[in-house]
Protein backbone atom coordinates (compact mmCIF):
# COMPACT_ATOMS: atom_id res chain seq x y z
CA UNK A 1 0.00 0.00 0.00
CA UNK A 2 1.05 3.28 -1.01
CA UNK A 3 2.38 5.81 1.97
CA UNK A 4 1.01 8.98 2.45
CA UNK A 5 4.00 11.07 1.00
CA UNK A 6 3.62 8.71 -2.34
CA UNK A 7 0.02 9.85 -2.84
CA UNK A 8 -0.39 12.15 -5.96
CA UNK A 9 -2.46 15.04 -4.44
CA UNK A 10 -4.16 17.23 -7.40
CA UNK A 11 -4.74 20.88 -6.57
CA UNK A 12 -7.82 22.36 -6.45
CA UNK A 13 -8.86 24.76 -9.02
CA UNK A 14 -7.23 27.97 -7.01
CA UNK A 15 -4.13 26.15 -6.41
CA UNK A 16 -4.68 25.04 -2.51
CA UNK A 17 -5.49 21.43 -1.50
CA UNK A 18 -6.97 20.40 1.78
CA UNK A 19 -5.15 17.31 3.13
CA UNK A 20 -7.89 16.20 5.44
CA UNK A 21 -10.18 15.93 2.60
CA UNK A 22 -7.75 13.76 0.89
CA UNK A 23 -7.03 11.66 3.87
CA UNK A 24 -10.60 10.70 4.02
CA UNK A 25 -11.01 10.44 0.20
CA UNK A 26 -8.18 7.97 0.41
CA UNK A 27 -9.89 6.19 3.35
CA UNK A 28 -12.91 5.53 2.24
CA UNK A 29 -11.52 4.05 -0.97
CA UNK A 30 -9.47 1.53 1.35
CA UNK A 31 -11.45 -0.90 3.47
CA UNK A 32 -9.98 -4.04 5.27
CA UNK A 33 -12.55 -6.90 4.68
CA UNK A 34 -11.90 -10.04 6.70
CA UNK A 35 -13.15 -13.50 5.53
CA UNK A 36 -12.93 -15.35 2.54
CA UNK A 37 -15.56 -14.91 -0.19
CA UNK A 38 -16.55 -11.56 1.84
CA UNK A 39 -18.44 -9.04 -0.61
CA UNK A 40 -20.75 -6.76 -0.65
CA UNK A 41 -23.63 -9.47 -0.93
CA UNK A 42 -22.95 -11.27 1.77
CA UNK A 43 -23.19 -8.60 4.31
CA UNK A 44 -26.62 -7.25 2.87
CA UNK A 45 -27.93 -10.99 2.82
CA UNK A 46 -26.46 -11.26 6.98
CA UNK A 47 -28.64 -13.09 8.99
CA UNK A 48 -31.16 -14.51 6.15
CA UNK A 49 -31.23 -18.28 6.49
CA UNK A 50 -33.07 -20.75 5.24
CA UNK A 51 -35.74 -22.31 8.29
CA UNK A 52 -36.03 -25.70 9.18
CA UNK A 53 -39.86 -27.23 9.75
CA UNK A 54 -40.14 -29.45 13.10
CA UNK A 55 -42.77 -31.76 13.19
CA UNK A 56 -44.19 -32.52 17.14
CA UNK A 57 -42.85 -31.42 20.31
CA UNK A 58 -40.91 -34.13 21.75
CA UNK A 59 -37.73 -36.10 20.11
CA UNK A 60 -38.32 -37.46 16.65
CA UNK A 61 -37.12 -36.76 13.28
CA UNK A 62 -35.66 -33.64 12.11
CA UNK A 63 -36.24 -32.49 7.98
CA UNK A 64 -32.88 -31.48 6.68
CA UNK A 65 -33.09 -28.13 4.53
CA UNK A 66 -34.00 -29.57 1.29
CA UNK A 67 -36.02 -32.75 2.27
CA UNK A 68 -36.59 -35.63 4.91
CA UNK A 69 -33.27 -37.98 5.28
CA UNK A 70 -33.69 -41.96 5.56
CA UNK A 71 -30.51 -43.67 6.67
CA UNK A 72 -30.10 -47.23 5.61
CA UNK A 73 -27.36 -49.30 7.51
CA UNK A 74 -25.76 -52.87 6.39
CA UNK A 75 -26.56 -52.56 2.51
CA UNK A 76 -24.81 -55.14 0.85
CA UNK A 77 -21.36 -53.84 -0.92
CA UNK A 78 -22.15 -54.83 -4.39
CA UNK A 79 -25.35 -52.97 -4.53
CA UNK A 80 -25.69 -50.40 -6.78
CA UNK A 81 -27.72 -47.18 -6.75
CA UNK A 82 -30.25 -48.36 -9.21
CA UNK A 83 -30.81 -51.40 -6.69
CA UNK A 84 -31.62 -48.55 -4.02
CA UNK A 85 -33.85 -46.72 -6.09
CA UNK A 86 -36.05 -49.28 -7.45
CA UNK A 87 -36.41 -50.87 -3.86
CA UNK A 88 -37.36 -47.54 -2.45
CA UNK A 89 -38.71 -45.47 -5.20
CA UNK A 90 -41.72 -47.41 -4.38
CA UNK A 91 -42.77 -45.33 -1.33
CA UNK A 92 -42.27 -41.89 -2.58
CA UNK A 93 -40.31 -39.70 -5.10
CA UNK A 94 -36.28 -40.10 -4.30
CA UNK A 95 -35.09 -36.41 -4.81
CA UNK A 96 -31.13 -37.69 -4.14
CA UNK A 97 -29.25 -40.77 -3.06
CA UNK A 98 -26.08 -40.55 -1.75
CA UNK A 99 -24.09 -43.63 -1.56
CA UNK A 100 -20.17 -43.33 -0.29
CA UNK A 101 -17.67 -45.77 -1.74
CA UNK A 102 -15.16 -47.23 -0.31
CA UNK A 103 -12.00 -45.80 -2.45
CA UNK A 104 -9.86 -48.38 -1.87
CA UNK A 105 -12.38 -51.25 -3.58
CA UNK A 106 -14.81 -49.21 -5.44
CA UNK A 107 -17.82 -50.65 -3.23
CA UNK A 108 -20.37 -49.31 -0.70
CA UNK A 109 -19.16 -48.73 2.97
CA UNK A 110 -22.63 -50.58 4.09
CA UNK A 111 -24.62 -47.58 4.45
CA UNK A 112 -26.97 -45.14 1.93
CA UNK A 113 -28.88 -42.18 2.69
CA UNK A 114 -32.04 -41.48 0.89
CA UNK A 115 -33.95 -38.48 0.41
CA UNK A 116 -37.42 -37.64 0.40
CA UNK A 117 -39.66 -34.83 -0.14
CA UNK A 118 -42.50 -35.61 2.12
CA UNK A 119 -42.31 -36.76 5.69
CA UNK A 120 -45.40 -39.05 4.78
CA UNK A 121 -43.05 -40.75 2.16
CA UNK A 122 -39.76 -41.15 4.40
CA UNK A 123 -42.10 -42.51 7.04
CA UNK A 124 -43.68 -44.92 5.11
CA UNK A 125 -40.17 -46.39 3.53
CA UNK A 126 -38.98 -46.56 7.31
CA UNK A 127 -42.20 -48.20 8.42
CA UNK A 128 -41.89 -50.97 5.17
CA UNK A 129 -38.16 -51.61 4.72
CA UNK A 130 -36.53 -51.50 8.45
CA UNK A 131 -35.97 -55.24 8.75
CA UNK A 132 -36.44 -55.97 4.84
CA UNK A 133 -34.15 -57.67 3.00
CA UNK A 134 -32.09 -56.18 -0.21
CA UNK A 135 -29.79 -58.37 -2.10
CA UNK A 136 -30.11 -60.76 0.15
CA UNK A 137 -29.09 -58.74 3.81
CA UNK A 138 -31.37 -57.71 6.20
CA UNK A 139 -31.21 -53.99 6.22
CA UNK A 140 -32.03 -51.25 8.98
CA UNK A 141 -33.66 -48.30 7.75
CA UNK A 142 -34.08 -45.19 10.59
CA UNK A 143 -33.91 -41.16 10.44
CA UNK A 144 -30.63 -39.72 9.50
CA UNK A 145 -31.60 -36.41 11.71
CA UNK A 146 -33.52 -36.76 14.89
CA UNK A 147 -34.11 -34.26 17.43
CA UNK A 148 -32.81 -34.43 20.88
CA UNK A 149 -34.17 -35.39 24.36
CA UNK A 150 -34.97 -32.53 26.16
CA UNK A 151 -33.89 -34.43 29.34
CA UNK A 152 -30.24 -32.51 30.84
CA UNK A 153 -27.43 -34.87 31.75
CA UNK A 154 -26.24 -34.85 35.47
CA UNK A 155 -22.48 -32.98 35.49
CA UNK A 156 -20.40 -34.77 37.68
CA UNK A 157 -18.88 -33.16 40.22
Amino acid sequence: MAGLDEVQLRPEDDGDFDMADEVEGLKSRVTRKKGRGFDDKVQEQSGVFDRVEEVGDGPGPLKSVEGWIVFVKNIHEEAQEDDVNEVFGAYGNIKNIHINLDRRTGFIKGYVLVEYETFKEASKAIENMNGAKMLGQQIQVDWAFVKPTTERRRSRR
